[in-house]
């Protein structure tokens, strides 16, 4: 027993240090003095914010992190925790685990507010911000090619995942939707842009900016759809879909096969059906539709829509996106 205690003190004295220690924001996220000069942020790198919530999460959450860390053009990772709930020994473990790769920083929300995602934060010493969630992975490959395509589109939102709002001309109002040729929403699943944005979303645009920040802690949801406003808003054009090579949403609940470089297929097991049911998008017709009345309440506070629709695809190379048949598998033809 007194093992135990003399253990569970280590981990929470470790948690104190490590946690709340690395809590680098002013009282005010907001003051223009606690943000870096622009002209200080590194270009030929990018700093990680994974979005951390469930603890069913917490061994998937672990290895994208680390996958992240290990890459050359990475910063530094920030794994933001917004589940206000989560034992204090739970997040010692985790930040005891993350500690391992000096560059990750595990950082406690004050809320549960999905608001946080953007805040400004002074060590943020980067131009480009990746914005990510904790249960999607894409290949190495694919998140560098991404990284270079923002290099060359700087004040876009670039990512894989999109998704269209959309006038319903029978009920005249917006709606949220998928369309095949055309996309305007860029989806916080992964999410680059400009450092800068972060105090935009969070710091300006007045009392309208407020409300609409306000309507997303109502709804616990549409932030990215926001951040799109905001984005468009200020630069007139939508935002660039990259094509990944292999990528996986582990909270899709439609995702139970995942498909591999040479065309199989292996089925989730039973301990990632926690990873799945938490997901927001597994209640996806009434996901849509607070979706969409987000679009309208946006679209009523700003006055405008400022929404600009994408087309096509951004792509490393034409032939690893070509399929052939060989052994009764769909593999690349590049490989077959």
């Amino acid at each position: 027993m007194e093992m135990n205690h003399i253990r569970t003190f280590v981990i929470l004295f470790f948690f104190f240090f490590s946690v709340n220690g690395l809590r680098t924001l002013s009282d005010d996220p907001c003051d223009p003095k606690a943000q870096m000069d622009p002209r200080t942020l590194r270009s030929d790198q990018i700093t990680v914010l994974i979005n951390g919530y469930s603890e069913s999460r917490i061994p998937l959450l672990q290895s994208l992190a680390a996958t992240y860390a290990t890459s050359p053009l990475v910063s530094s990772v920030l794994v933001l925790w917004g589940n206000p709930s989560t034992p204090a020994q739970t997040l010692a473990q985790l930040a005891q685990n993350l500690s391992l790769h000096h560059s990750i920083s595990l950082l406690r929300q004050s809320s549960n507010s999905l608001n946080n995602r953007f805040l400004p934060r002074s060590s943020i010493g980067t131009q480009a911000v990746l914005i990510c969630d904790d249960d999607v992975e894409i290949d190495h490959e694919s998140f560098e090619f991404a990284v270079r395509v923002w290099g060359s589109n700087r004040d876009r939102l670039i990512g894989f995942f999109v998704r269209s709002h959309d006038l319903d001309l029978s009920r005249k109002e917006w709606i949220y939707t998928v369309h095949p040729e055309k996309y305007s929403i860029l989806l916080t699943k992964f999410m680059i842009l400009r450092n800068d944005y972060l105090f935009k979303y969070s710091c300006n645009g007045g009392p309208a900016m407020v409300e609409m920040r306000r309507t997303v802690d109502r709804m616990s949801n549409c932030e990215d759809i926001l951040m799109n406003f905001v984005v468009a808003d200020e630069t007139n054009v939508g935002p660039v879909l990259v094509g990944a090579k292999w990528a996986r949403d582990y909270g899709d609940a439609r995702n139970d096969v995942d498909v591999d470089h040479d065309g199989g297929g292996q089925r989730l097991g039973l301990k990632d059906e926690g990873v799945k049911e938490v997901g927001l998008s597994s209640r996806r017709g009434e996901h849509r539709k607070r979706r969409g009345k987000c679009i309208m309440e946006f679209h009523r506070l700003m006055g405008r829509m400022p929404l600009r629709y994408g087309y096509g695809k951004v792509v490393n190379s034409v032939g690893e996106q070509a399929l052939c048949e060989k052994g009764g598998h769909l593999v690349f033809c590049d490989k077959s």
